[in-house]
């Protein structure tokens, strides 16, 4: 199909649509019979969509192909307002994380298992090994991992309650907390004193961490806070405030851990 529109005017419009009618991602996902991440994509302007697919989201939102694709095609703004309220109310609650204090916990030891011995891995590091495994499992398989929330702060996202967890942890005899220097700035450590239970954790879970083990444990407290700060969760987080799982499906290479095959197009 010769389209005179970019892949981005059309996204820009379907999710003006769908604002419009007060639908969350998945609710459209689910009607046109795509995944929430491919939705995702095609609003953002990343993928295209063929005349097939642009006849179901026709058919289910209710609008003509022919008004769409004209440059005059508009939608009211005062509606438009309303409903995009509506809707980022209802994505919000489809993405908010439950902790699973259990899980966090043996995720945390099964971490320091795995970098026992490492110098460069102090809290900054654990913090951020965290965070990547919670957002990638979330990105890949559209479940959270351990239900943390992180927020958005100067040193890169940190999940809430772990000071608490880990207080838990120390006096129950799981973990041990010291201080120590590494080249020559001061660094908290923390020592794993028991054994994960790995029967608290999924095949795929523990591939997730595994995977996030690999690639980021031998990287300093600088490198990996620097690297996500390019992550488009915390990027699009402000100061302060909880980082929404939901921005894991805007991430681009090299963050993106989902692989879309030919459901990204060049333009």
């Amino acid at each position: 199909m010769n389209l005179e529109l970019s892949k981005k005017q059309i996204g820009e419009r379907i999710a003006k649509l769908r604002n419009m009618r007060g639908w969350s991602q998945q609710d459209l996902a689910k009607c046109v019979k795509i995944s929430r991440p491919s939705l995702a994509q095609i609003e953002m302007g990343n993928r295209g969509i063929d005349i097939l697919e642009l006849q179901k989201f026709s058919l289910v939102m209710g609008f003509s192909i022919d008004d769409f694709m004209s440059k005059e095609f508009a939608i009211s703004q005062n509606i438009e307002s309303k409903a995009e309220a509506t809707s980022k109310g209802d994505e919000e609650r489809i993405s908010v994380p439950t902790l699973e204090v259990n899980k966090f916990k043996n995720v945390l030891l099964y971490m320091l298992e795995r970098c026992a011995g490492k110098p460069n891995v102090g809290e900054t590091v654990v913090y951020k090994l965290l965070y990547f495994a919670d957002f990638n499992y979330y990105e890949l398989h559209e479940e959270h991992l351990t239900g943390a929330s992180y927020r958005k702060l100067p040193f890169g996202p940190v999940p809430q309650s772990v000071d608490t967890i880990i207080g838990q942890m120390m006096d129950n005899g799981q973990l041990q907390r010291i201080k120590t220097t590494y080249h020559g700035y001061p660094q908290t450590r923390y020592l794993p004193l028991v054994k994960a239970d790995l029967t608290k954790l999924k095949a795929s879970e523990k591939e997730i961490i595994d995977r996030v083990i690999d690639q980021m444990s031998d990287w300093s407290a600088a490198a990996i806070s620097g690297y996500s700060h390019k992550d488009m969760p915390w990027l699009a987080s402000k100061e302060g405030e909880e980082i929404n799982y939901e921005l894991a499906f805007y991430r681009e290479a090299p963050f993106s851990v989902r692989n879309y095959g030919d459901e990204i197009e060049e333009k």
